[in-house]
């Protein structure tokens, strides 16, 4: 019998390594070999901090700040952490399961429990004493636990990978944030400028008015364009003020001011970052994550496919049992037991098969968001590569156009001052001149967004470097997880 049990382990041993379902390989994706819009003079920066190209210890500081503190990456990292535990539970399954106990008490059995009255002398009360070890261990012959373990890793580094986009998108943003507000900062500069300018205009009309020098029409006109620039103030304070939170939040903060470094007119201009479309697999956590995300899909597949088949185990008990405390660990209260249980599903109308259905579908979709995922990629590269060329192509013609107003609003007061022009044609001048300013400085945020954008969409080493001011450290995996 024992050689009989033995033969059978052997066989179930050999047939351990069979793993039932389809073995991961990368899908081909079709990968354009160049962009689709090329930067002549890109610069391999992807793998540095970027944002300290901006030269502003400020901004250097807030992101560092945002990096220890923001709530969505602690929430990321708990997350992580939570995933590991799942792995360490799902693998824990490949191994024995070694438990113990241990009873005492006292029972009575029934009377009638016999055909025949018991003699006085029986006692219907007795103790028991019991001391055990006990085992367990699933044999994952057709590799569904193997295959569960699989999918519980992909899972693991597909969580990680998110945490990782959760850095790059908040970089991105606490950057993006600041040069928007240094932005709003200087259309308000512009904005008081101008209606001080407007008002000293309005009060010498107002001295030239009452002097009969001009006509109650020009007044009102003066008056108009000061509250015009005025009527811009608060809706830019405002802003900025929106502007000041949202970054608050990011920095892990309550509502509050926020310090201001460098101007944006003194902002230095990061580099373009170079990059192949191939490369983009590896540098984005988002492509990265759908990947492990694919992974784990293609592993519930070979773990439902088992289900088809045995579930074989092997048990195992040893341990002492006694009527009495004082015989517990002597030689004749010995118990033990092993068995080899087999479980087969015979009929479950249809739920196996559509487990494997069900799977299959989730890893067809799984597949597709994969391939969706690389080509948003692509185009989010190609969109902000066009968007930082053409912009700063604006902004040359934006600033020539500041220049020739500028000379128009000057000659257009010296042809009013010389009584060749009216005052309307001084009005217009500066209006243009005013409108003119705030899209330039508008136009210098939307370049420097349009780079970080780029760095964010690129991805890249960059991202392993602002992880590493977070501080955090990964939950390594346990000794006995080899």
């Amino acid at each position: 019998m024992r050689r009989e049990t033995l033969s059978l382990l052997t066989v179930l041993f050999a047939l351990s390594g069979c793993m039932l379902g389809p073995d991961y390989r990368r899908p081909a994706v079709d990968t354009p070999e160049t962009w689709r819009f090329e930067e002549t003079e890109a610069k391999n920066l992807a793998n540095t901090a970027w944002w300290e190209q901006f030269q502003d210890p400020v901004l250097n500081e807030l992101i560092q700040i945002s990096l220890r503190e923001n709530k969505d990456l602690l929430i990321a990292a708990a997350r992580v952490e939570e995933f590991m535990s799942r792995y360490g539970v799902t693998r824990s399954i490949l191994y024995p399961q070694v438990g113990a106990g241990a009873a005492a008490g006292r029972e009575r059995f029934s009377e009638f429990d016999v055909p025949a009255p018991l003699p006085d002398s029986v006692n219907t009360t007795r103790d028991f004493y019991q001391v055990n070890i006990n085992a367990t261990w699933e044999l994952d012959i057709w590799g569904r636990i193997r295959r569960l373990t699989e999918a519980a890793r992909a899972d693991l580094l597909s969580t990680e990978e998110g945490r990782r986009a959760v850095i790059l998108t908040l970089v991105s943003s606490v950057a993006g944030g600041y040069v928007n507000l240094r932005d709003l900062d200087k259309q308000l500069e512009i904005a008081k400028q101008t209606a001080k300018t407007r008002e000293e205009t309005y009060n010498l009309f107002q001295k030239r008015f009452t002097g009969g020098i001009v006509g109650e029409v020009q007044l009102a006109q003066a008056k108009s364009e000061w509250e015009a620039a005025a009527a811009t103030i608060p809706q830019i304070e405002k802003t900025i003020v929106l502007q000041e939170n949202a970054l608050s939040i990011l920095l892990g903060r309550n509502p509050g001011p926020i310090p201001r470094g460098r101007t944006i007119d003194t902002l230095a201009v990061p580099a373009v970052p170079a990059g192949l479309p191939s490369e983009l697999l590896e540098r984005r956590p988002d492509i990265r994550a759908a990947e492990q995300n694919l992974i784990a899909a293609n592993a519930q597949i070979g773990a439902a496919k088992a289900l088809y088949f045995p579930t074989i185990s092997l048990t195992g008990l040893f341990g002492t049992s006694s009527a009495s405390l004082s015989d517990l660990f002597s030689g004749p209260s010995k118990i033990w037991s092993y068995a080899v249980p087999i479980t087969m599903p015979i009929f479950t109308a249809g739920a196996i098969k559509g487990q494997v259905g069900g799977a299959e579908a989730i890893q067809q979709q799984t597949l597709i968001r994969y391939r969706q995922t690389i080509q948003n990629g692509f185009r989010e590269v190609d969109d902000a590569l066009i968007d930082q060329n053409r912009t700063r192509a604006q902004l040359q013609a934006q600033l020539r156009q500041i220049e020739a107003l500028q000379s128009y609003v000057r000659l257009a007061r010296l042809r009013y001052d010389e009584g060749y022009a009216s005052y309307l044609e001084v009005l217009d001048a500066e209006r243009s001149l005013f409108n003119a300013e705030l899209n330039y400085t508008q136009t210098q945020g939307t370049l420097f967004q349009a780079l970080v954008n780029l760095y964010k969409a690129m991805g890249g080493g960059w991202v392993a470097e602002a992880d590493r001011m977070t501080g955090y450290e990964q939950v390594p995996e346990p000794a006995y997880f080899p």
